[in-house]
């Protein structure tokens, strides 16, 4: 393996009295919580584009990132350089997974033809490292956002030839996840929204976005995909409004085109931010139609209206999330993606692995704490006893569909009129407080 980070040892887990910065103090891969192990749990994942690409420039100044094995060039051999510096990272790291854009791994070249030769090159050589290090693909995906062409996005484009254009980045962005065994394959439409509804047919947009996605759903099978679809939601920015904008409308579209038996959501707790909900309102909307699948790992900041990628530090955050990847089953084709970037101040190439080991031990304590929570019973049981009333009697009638107003009318007047628990709400938020500590 080459020593492109020289100063960084792998990490290893040492236990809360540590002060190694390039040390785990919660994260212990082999350590078992419940049934797995803690690597089984949480299945981090490494963005290939904030690690690699990400060059921490703002809306109000330049990158700063240094990046000495990049000659800032878009060329294929660039492309190639970076690659053993990436596997070096996920060695160093313990990180077992990583995500990609096509774009990210593989530049466009003159034509579309050369553009397609360019990605089955980088993929020979991902291809490579991965059968040397044993480090898989969570999920690929197509970057059909950051180019001019897709201005007015690729599926809901007004322009049917960018949408051709567009079908052809997925069809071979596909062919690459599949050839290198990736679990998922995401879309996120960054630019599949309108800027004003004074210029947009919104159903023909929404009907083009949907043929889109079937046409996809066809081709995983013609070429013998098998991997999880998924959809990740977004509310605004760069678009005034983006159709996947939370859980709720991505799930109705999905209903609506009748493609929910083929896609699951990727939730992003920035983006959820951006929506106005918290983290775990997204995953229990998306759990209630169990439609969870992955989750990118991060955190926004609440005074910024923008897209921040923080890495997440917050372990009330993040035991919540924890929580509810519990309350599902656990992950199967999903993890825990950092798509995460480091402070435009926190430039050298070492605050790469402080960055991301504080996210990697943030997660595991919230592991941890939500595994205690829901062993313990205490607040599981309590919301159960909150909803006691429809486990039999009327209620059951309520919840089996046996019943009518009529009947219900009946059985109201024959009743005293009833009288509310308290929710205890700042019990919990106590008892909940106690884990953190």
């Amino acid at each position: 393996m080459s020593e492109y980070f020289p100063n960084v040892p792998q990490f290893q887990y040492e236990g809360t009295g540590s002060k190694n910065p390039f040390a785990f103090r919660h994260y212990n891969p082999d350590e078992i919580v419940g049934d797995k192990t803690m690597r089984d749990h949480l299945r981090f994942g490494a963005a290939y584009w904030h690690v690699m690409r990400n060059e921490l420039g703002d809306p109000f100044g330049a990158g700063t990132a240094q990046m000495p094995w990049d000659d800032g060039s878009d060329s294929l051999q660039n492309a190639l350089n970076r690659i053993p510096v990436f596997f070096e990272f996920l060695e160093k790291s313990q990180i077992d997974y990583y995500c990609f854009h096509d774009r990210d791994i593989a530049p466009e070249g003159a034509t579309l033809a050369e553009t397609h030769q360019n990605l089955d090159r980088i993929v020979d050589e991902l291809e490579k490292f991965q059968n040397e290090t044993g480090k898989k693909l969570l999920w690929g995906t197509a970057c059909l956002f950051t180019h001019p062409r897709y201005a007015h996005g690729a599926g809901t484009s007004p322009n049917a030839d960018v949408f051709a254009y567009g079908a052809s980045q997925i069809k071979h962005a596909l062919e690459a996840t599949h050839r290198l065994g990736g679990e998922g394959y995401t879309f996120w439409g960054g630019r599949e929204g309108y800027g004003s509804l004074l210029n947009t047919d919104m159903k023909r947009e929404l009907d083009h976005l949907a043929a889109l996605l079937h046409l996809a759903v066809d081709h995983a099978k013609k070429i013998g995909y098998t991997g999880q679809f998924y959809i990740e939601p977004k509310p605004r920015e760069p678009s005034t409004h983006q159709y996947d904008s939370d859980s709720a409308a991505c799930l109705n579209f999905l209903r609506e085109y009748d493609l929910l038996d083929h896609f699951k959501l990727n939730l992003e707790t920035n983006h959820a931010t951006l929506a106005g909900h918290t983290m775990e309102h997204e995953m229990e909307v998306a759990i209630a139609a169990n439609a969870l699948g992955s989750i990118d790992a991060n955190r926004g900041d609440e005074l910024l209206g923008w897209d921040t990628d923080q890495f997440p530090t917050d372990i009330y955050l993040t035991t919540n999330i924890m929580l509810r990847v519990l309350k599902m089953g656990g992950f199967t084709t999903g993890g825990l993606n950092f798509d995460a970037k480091r402070r435009r101040e926190s430039h050298e190439p070492e605050d790469l692995f402080h960055a991301h080991i504080g996210g990697m031990d943030a997660m595991a304590r919230g592991l941890k704490n939500a595994h205690q929570i829901l062993k313990d019973g205490c607040m599981p049981g309590f919301i159960a006893n909150r909803y006691a009333s429809f486990d039999s009697g009327i209620g059951a009638e309520i919840e089996a569909g046996k019943t009518s107003l009529d009947a219900l009318d009946t059985y109201a007047q024959g009743i005293t009129p009833p009288v509310l628990a308290s929710g205890r709400q700042e019990m919990l938020e106590n008892i909940l407080n106690d884990y953190l500590v």
